[in-house]
Parts: C-alpha cells; structure tokens; sequence
C-alpha cells in the first residue's frame, strides 16, 4: 500500500496516477476517513490525559462521576474508529503504486511498447497444428477425463509431455540458481491478509483468488504470494539484501473476467505449474533487480529458442501493486490473429517491480548501518509457467511428418528427443 503521508501531501499526483491506471479509487473518501480518523484520535488522548490526570488526585463523587463519562466517551470513540478503521482500510488497499516516469500513459491495455524482439516468428512450410490438435495426436493432454474430474479448464498433463514438465521445472531452476536464487518448495495456501497486503484482492465478484469456505485462507494464483509473506513483520540486515528467492509451487486462478480472451487448450486455466522468482532489494537497488529478472527470463527463453518480444506494460495495463512490468510475449504459431489467421504473440512470463508498496502492507523492513529502518523493495518474475511454454514448445517445434522435436536444452532432462 501507500504511504498514507503521502497520499495526504500529495492528493492530485496520487488522483492522477490512479486515473491514469484506469482504477475507479475515491481518493477524497479515503483522505475524508483519514482526517476524521485523526481528530478522534486527538479526542481519545485528550479524554485519557484528562483520567490520569484525575487518576492522580483523590476523586470525589463529582470526579468520579465524571470520569465514568470520559471512559464511556472513549469506548464510543474507539468503536467508531474500529468502524472508520475498517472502511478506510478497504480503499487504502485499492489506491495503486506509484509508476515508473518512462511507463507510457496510455487509457487502451493493449497500448504496450515493444522494447525489443529475439528471432523472428517461426515459419512452416506445411500446414501447422495448435497444441491442443498436436496433444490429441499424441496423447499428451486430457482435457475430457479432467472435465469429468474437476471441472472445466483443468487437464491432466500425461507421456511425454508430463515429462517435459518435470524437465522445464529443472531447467528453469538451473539456470536461475545460477544467479544466487535460492530454490523453495512453498504451500499452496496463504492467509488473505497476506494477498491483501501484497496488492492481491481476495474478495468481490473479479477476484481470481480461490478462497477456502469458512476459513481464512485462500489458494494462491503465484508463489509470489508465499515468498512475498515469507518475511512479514520482520526488519532484516542491510547487510543480507538483496535476498532472492526462486519457488515452484502450483497455481490457481478463478479466471473471473476472462470470457472474452483467447482461452484454447492450457493457455488460461484454473491450476498450472510455475516456477517463480522474488526478490528483496534497498529502494536504491530494485530498477537495477528489475532489470536482472528480465535478463534471466530471457535467458530461458533464448535458450528454448522460442521466438519472443519484450513489452513494457502501460498504466492501463499495470497490476495495483505494480511501479513497472515487463512481459515477455512467446510466438505461438497457433493462436488466432487479429487477421483472422494463426499466429500471434502471447505472454509467457512477466516481471514486475513494486517498490516498498508490497513491503508497507505486510510489514517488512531492513536496518540500515546506522541503525534506521526502512521499507525494503519487492520484485517478482516469472522464470517458467509450464503451460504456457509447453504451448510455445510444441507450437514451435513441430514437424511436418506430425512428430514435436525437443529443445537440446531440455534433452537431459527428458531422456529423449522428439515426441512421435
């Protein structure tokens, strides 16, 4: 969340920035709770200085009397604050990050800036198959027993492709180990203050959280959430930061809203497998740690050589907790076009710097050397999204003759070659 101080200094830049993230927040509402909050407050001291001060003398039945009034007056007071406390809460979550000088303003979410492309979109020379007709073909994934199971927009992954699986999950932590990332396995579970103090919404009718009947937990939609808690309400060493952390952890999303985007085979499902990296910087360190994560999402993908560009999300586009976002967009020669073709870009991985607006609502701080202590940073990317690079990989590596090569990079992992 935001620094209330702030919002209070600076009401129109923070107007403007939510506006121009396209997120409907009443700014004046939630400074009218805070101005209000604040002379109860004043209140409430005023009437305990005046108890303790009577408390001091021997009271008379007059004193007495009067001092039953000051706590009855009090308990009102803190009732109502506990009632303001409440309401102003739930706006202050709402009120977006701060954004990145360089994001462009921009009122359509598609209206992404292109940084940079790596290989050109892969060519076929005969007629290609999406991955949910390559999957049929050759077993790997079953949408109709899943349905039967669980519901609509779950699948089991089987043969080789539950292999390939395994292999990109290996691979993936390979190579990001290789940067300092300290691997985790981490629960699929997580208390909903915890997603609500990382900009997550658990609540209403768009939320893509899964929340646990009679109970306050709720399944996580990115391990962002478990390494992101992982530290709550602690102070840290400077001299221990940065901490980086990289998890693989299952995944759930409700996709509420989604009904208009392109949904086909495993692209937007409600579990899928995800390796992720987290990251805790000082303030003066995070573009720099930004600039890391999107690196080593790079590097995988190079590597995999799936064709890909980098976009730069616009304010339109950005997540609440989010001060700038990179995606990377895999070629997938099977997604429908704008043209009425096949062929199109899709994000597969994405990297998000939130500054201290993630370490603010959960509480989380480090000592400086000379004793201070201050928010740290928090940074999140996705290393691999194993349903979406199993897209990209059977897409892109298929062959003529039907069979799907496998990426020399993985071919240790897999014990095998091709899928025929």
């Amino acid at each position: 969340m935001l620094d209330l101080k702030f919002i209070r200094e600076n009401a129109q830049l923070v107007k403007q920035n939510t506006a121009n993230r396209l997120a409907h927040i009443d700014v004046d509402a939630l400074l009218g709770f805070d101005t209000k909050r604040r002379d109860i407050e004043i209140r409430i001291d005023e009437l305990r200085a005046k108890r303790n001060v009577a408390s001091k003398t021997k009271p008379t039945p007059e004193v007495i009397e009067e001092m039953k009034k000051v706590g009855a007056t009090i308990d009102e007071l803190e009732a109502e604050l506990l009632h303001i406390d409440e309401g102003m809460r739930d706006l202050w979550l709402t009120v977006p990050n701060l954004t990145h000088p360089d994001v462009k303003v921009s009122a359509n979410e598609d209206d992404n800036p292109v940084l940079e492309t790596y290989l050109e979109p892969t060519r076929f020379d005969f007629e290609p198959l999406d991955h949910v007709q390559l999957a049929e073909k050759h077993d790997l994934i079953d949408f109709e027993r899943a349905t039967k199971v669980t519901g609509a927009k779950f699948f089991y992954l089987k043969n080789e492709v539950a292999i390939l699986e395994f292999a990109l999950i290996h691979y993936a932590l390979s190579v990001v180990m290789k940067h300092g990332f300290i691997p985790f396995t981490t629960p699929d579970l997580a208390k909903r203050a915890v997603l609500e103090g990382l900009g997550f919404n658990p609540r209403g009718e768009s939320t893509q959280v899964y929340n646990i009947e009679q109970n306050d937990l709720s399944l996580i939609g990115t391990a962002e959430i478990t390494l992101g808690g992982y530290h709550m309400d602690e102070v840290l060493d400077e001299a221990d930061l940065p901490k980086k952390y990289v998890a693989v952890s299952h995944c759930f999303r409700t996709e509420a809203g989604a009904y208009s985007k392109f949904a086909k085979g495993v692209f937007r499902v409600h579990q899928f497998t995800k390796i992720e990296m987290f990251q805790y910087t000082m303030p003066q360190d995070s573009e720099s740690a930004h600039r890391e994560l999107l690196a080593i999402e790079k590097e995988l993908f190079q590597g995999l050589c799936i064709p890909f560009r980098v976009i730069d999300h616009c304010t339109a586009d950005l997540g609440t907790p989010s001060y700038r976002t990179y995606d990377l967009e895999g070629w997938m020669p099977g997604k429908p076009n704008k043209e009425g073709g096949l062929g199109d870009w899709a994000e597969i991985t994405s990297t998000s710097n939130c500054t201290d607006f993630q370490s603010r609502g959960l509480n989380i701080k480090y000592r400086t050397h000379g004793g201070r202590k201050e928010y740290v940073h928090t940074l999140n990317g996705t290393a691999i999204a194993t349903s979406r690079a199993i897209i990209a990989l059977l897409e892109n590596y298929q062959q003529k003759d039907g069979s799907i090569r496998i990426p020399e990079v993985l071919k240790p992992y897999c014990g095998f070659d091709v899928i025929s």
